[in-house]
């Protein structure tokens, strides 16, 4: 969930905090567990000064979900360690500082409603009841079902991810909108649509990889839980290739690293794969047996010569075939990217598609159903929403412009949010942890909330999002509500309120599930009963929520075989598609073919003469997740001001000096940051971290989308940068 612009707690150093929030706290009311929420106690503490240790799980990110040990005196936590024995962690600094978000002053406490009108420079919050928080936006998105149908109100969930989206997809599907939408459109699923496209993910690292390909995932910053993966496969003797524009601390593990101009992966990928095929060390058995549009992808590839690829990409026309032939020399093969770096461009999905192509190559992709296998645990969909979504497909507002994404995607693409208000498609929202910062031009995403009849959010602060709405909701944290599951390997884990809630915050099923009753629809939900809610979730595992809460260390599911099946993938074909029958049928190129960025420095010189650089956004910062906790004391320490990173060449030739205010200038606008020279950067590509909003760099990005994904093109764009 987003912070706020100007929270007065922002800059606050750690000892002014501690002596304005009470040592570590602020007194809490009541001293027991939220009414409403069942009085599970806390079994299996032990004694520590006078305390106990209560276990949890740490939402300070949205990948992580580490097991994290509170320290509780007197009703209020203390301190905090990693959770000893449970698969996730060791928590890492973000973790390390969750009491500065629990405890932070500028916390949002109750539900309150706008008094002034949208536009008005103070929106008049008044405190109200949570009857009438709830009776308000039950009535209004009511009214708007009857007037224009239930397929007008969008239900949105941000981040944090995991306690809020299950639990809002059901209600909205409930309700009657298949308009349910996440941050995911700009985030992970572009990954999801085009390895479902071409059959299945490749393998990632497995302890019989012997050659793994890295490409643009930087795990010591992103998912530093997963680094020492890959410093034990390094010292095992598995061959790495590194693929990033920036030097990372991954790359220091490389046997070779490649750096790309941001935007030409795919070419890089294509490059690859003619080294492969003409060196003939692709698996012929997997090739032959299991694939569909090999011929073709083999005769595309012909033109992505090693020195045609270096043109493109910057990258040697020898360090390329190295890596090709390090890689595919060395089977069985593993490949580890991320969320959204290789996405995140015009040709993202396109980009993607030719780097999975080239594993595929390698036999690196596991066919299903061929082996026996051990399934990974899962607990009830409470969405429901194989059921509940097709006969309500034909009103997802996204279906005319992103008929791909649709056919794969349970939720909306969200991206052309201020043409489907415009345009009258949607008409109101609930916005959960939502922050209209993560679009491309932003100011129009803020405009269309603004303009919707009606909006409510929940969050855990009085964000710029959230001071648009006409409802707020209190958001209780992780170390104040029960749930959700957390499933961790083999072990299953019930996440305790280790707190009472500051204020009245409340967990998010708690709220949504009292909603569900406002909008008579309490049947459909429980009544309410959350533990009985878990007890269904729980029910294909054979568990009870009470028998979690007896085991706060977990309890462990012993594994099982799957027998082989029926073998093939999820294709037409029931092959790995190099070239994809869904694409072509849409009207797209069946072949995972590379096109130039758009606002590139080849597709746009004259563009390229005012804006030299490569502008790259979105990169992660270890403190920070997103646009989170940029109000926490002891990160923003870390890392206080936004910054740009650049290249001392780069630096030297605008005369530019380390710590200095530069501007940074697209088309459509520029931000003020500070300079960060460093190698990280590769000469002629900048980049600039998002979430800052005294530098919002999406204010000067373009709504460039990606025509198969929608996903914007935030990595691949151009700029100039000059002394302030």
């Amino acid at each position: 969930m987003q912070d706020k612009e100007k929270i007065p707690g922002c800059r606050l150093g750690r000892r002014t905090f501690l002596k304005a929030t009470g040592v570590l706290g602020v007194t809490a009311t009541g001293a027991g567990l939220k009414p409403g929420l069942p009085n599970v106690g806390v079994a299996d503490t032990k004694a520590t000064s006078g305390g106990e240790i209560r276990r949890s799980i740490c939402d300070m990110c949205c990948l992580g979900r580490c097991g994290i040990e509170v320290f509780v005196k007197d009703g209020r936590a203390t301190r905090v360690q990693p959770f000893k024995d449970y698969p996730n962690g060791p928590i890492c600094v973000k973790g390390n500082s969750i009491l500065f978000q629990l405890y932070h002053p500028d916390r949002l406490k109750y539900p309150m409603k706008r008094t002034k009108p949208k536009g008005s420079s103070n929106a008049g919050w008044q405190r109200i009841t949570w009857d009438e928080a709830l009776g308000t936006i039950a009535a209004n998105l009511t009214k708007i079902k009857q007037k224009y149908g239930a397929e007008k109100v969008l239900f949105y969930a941000g981040d944090p991810k995991d306690p809020v989206r299950p639990n809002l997809q059901r209600l909205a599907l409930k309700f009657g909108s298949p308009n349910y939408g996440t941050e995911s459109s700009v985030c992970h699923r572009a990954i999801i649509v085009a390895q479902n496209l071409n059959g299945a993910a490749s393998a990632g690292l497995t302890p019989a990889t012997r050659a793994l390909i890295i490409w643009a995932n930087n795990s010591a910053w992103s998912q530093p839980r997963s680094m020492g993966e890959i410093f034990k496969a390094k010292e095992r003797g598995v061959k790495i290739i590194d693929v990033d524009p920036r030097i990372a601390p991954t790359t220091k593990l490389a046997d070779i690293h490649l750096q790309p101009r941001p935007g030409t992966d795919g070419a890089l990928a294509l490059g690859m794969s003619r080294v492969i095929l003409h060196e003939n060390l692709y698996d012929k058995e997997f090739v032959l047996k299991w694939t569909q549009g090999f011929q073709e992808f083999g005769s595309y590839v012909q033109q992505f010569t090693p020195e045609k690829v270096e043109k493109i990409t910057g990258v040697p026309a020898g360090k390329l075939v190295a890596a090709a032939r390090l890689y595919a020399s060395n089977k069985p093969t593993g490949w580890l990217t991320s969320a959204s770096p290789t996405v995140h461009h015009w040709n993202g999905c396109q980009n993607h598609r030719a780097i999975s192509a080239m594993t595929a190559l390698t036999g690196a992709v596991p066919v299903p159903g061929l082996e026996p296998s051990t399934p990974a645990l899962s607990f009830r969909d409470i969405t429901e929403s194989r059921t509940l979504l097709p006969p309500l497909r034909s009103k997802r507002v996204d279906l005319k412009d992103f008929p791909v994404w649709e056919q794969f995607e349970p939720e909306i693409q969200i991206n052309r949010l201020p043409e489907y208000v415009k345009d009258g498609v949607l008409r109101a929202g609930l916005f959960v942890g939502c922050n209209y910062r993560m679009w491309p031009q932003d100011q129009l995403y803020a405009k269309a909330i603004s303009d919707m009849d009606f909006t409510a959010g929940a969050d855990f602060w009085l964000t710029p999002t959230m001071e648009l709405m006409d409802i707020v909701l209190p958001a209780a944290t992780s170390l104040e509500r029960l749930g959700p599951i957390n499933i961790a390997g083999r072990t299953v884990f019930l996440p305790q309120p280790v707190v009472p809630p500051i204020g009245e915050a409340r967990g998010d099923m708690e709220w949504m599930w009292d909603l569900a009753k406002h909008l008579g629809m309490g049947a459909e939900f429980w009544n309410g009963d959350v533990m009985a809610t878990i007890d269904s979730q729980l029910e294909p595992l054979g568990l009870k929520a009470a028998d979690l809460i007896k085991a706060p260390k977990g309890i462990v599911i012993p594994p099982s075989t799957t027998p082989a099946g029926k073998p093939g993938f999820k294709t037409p074909s029931g092959k790995f598609e190099f070239k994809s029958s869904i694409l072509e049928k849409a009207g797209f190129d069946g072949l995972p073919t590379y096109k130039e960025p758009p606002e590139g420095p080849i597709a746009a010189p004259q563009t390229a003469e005012k804006f030299p650089l490569i502008f790259n956004t979105g990169s992660r910062e270890p403190m920070y997740t997103h646009s989170r906790h940029r109000n926490n004391p002891r990160l923003r320490e870390l890392q206080p001001n936004p910054k740009l990173d650049i290249n001392p060449k780069d630096a030297q030739a605008r005369g530019i000096k380390q710590s200095e205010d530069v501007i940074v200038e697209t088309p459509l606008g520029r931000i003020t940051v500070k300079a960060n020279i460093t190698n990280i950067a590769q000469p002629g590509v900048v980049h600039v971290f998002h979430g800052w909003p005294q530098a919002d760099v999406n204010t000067i990005l373009p709504r460039t989308f990606d025509p198969i994904t929608g996903f914007p093109a935030f990595k691949s764009q151009l700029c100039q940068v000059r002394k302030a």
